[in-house]
């Protein structure tokens, strides 16, 4: 089976090179290069493309959030997981809309951190059982915080571009209102549908915009 190649953002140097030295003595992981800051990772981590990146929230500087929100529309096939020891609502859902596809927390035994990176590979979106619970009530009892989880799961231009898609308008027609490229778009669409798991953008506008 295929190496997964993994990358490191994380700034507690202690927690970093342990991380690090545990996915490379795990079989089939290989992790050569960790940042320390998000300012390296968004410099580094686009020549290497590594298939997993494992990120931690706070950082000094521009912040794991960010740096996924920036990287992900770029290279959608890289899978971002956050490791962090925030469990609040806010940050949950910022990440997921970043583009993170898990989302775990520090204090998860080692085994089920290796897992979770397995489960990304394989397609699933693994959550410490705390994160996945907060996401199951967010759906089951909308707040006006979050009225619509499903489109607090897309990042603001990919609300952009469906909201678009919603009033009938085309690729080309997405991509000259917002002054992008029609590469730039179709990567946006094939986010959105990979995030909100459907195959077509009827079936993505009816999550996010039921009513419409």
């Amino acid at each position: 089976m295929k190496t997964i190649n993994i990358a490191i953002i994380e700034d507690v140097e202690e927690f970093r090179h342990a991380l690090q030295l545990m996915l490379n003595a795990t079989p089939g992981l290989k992790c050569n290069h960790a940042y320390s800051n998000g300012e390296s990772a968004l410099q580094e981590i686009p020549k290497h493309q590594p298939d997993i990146v494992l990120v931690d929230i706070n950082l000094p500087g521009i912040n794991g959030i960010e740096v996924m929100d920036r990287l992900k529309p770029q290279y959608p096939k890289i899978q971002f997981m956050v490791l962090t020891v925030f469990e609040d609502d806010d940050k949950i859902f910022k990440a997921l809309s970043a583009g993170a596809s898990g989302y775990m927390l520090k204090g998860t035994p080692p085994a089920k951190i290796m897992d979770a990176i397995y489960e990304l590979r394989d397609g699933g979106s693994p959550m410490s059982a705390q994160i996945a619970r907060k996401v199951v009530a967010s759906f089951q009892n909308p707040t006006k915080e979050i009225p619509n989880p499903y489109e607090q799961m897309l990042t603001n231009r990919e609300q952009e571009v469906l909201q678009l898609l919603s009033k009938g308008k085309l690729y080309k027609q997405i991509a000259k209102d917002l002054n992008i490229s029609l590469e730039t778009v179709k990567s946006h669409c094939h986010n959105i549908y990979e995030k909100l798991h459907v195959t077509s953008k009827m079936e993505a506008i009816n999550k996010v915009y039921p009513r419409r």
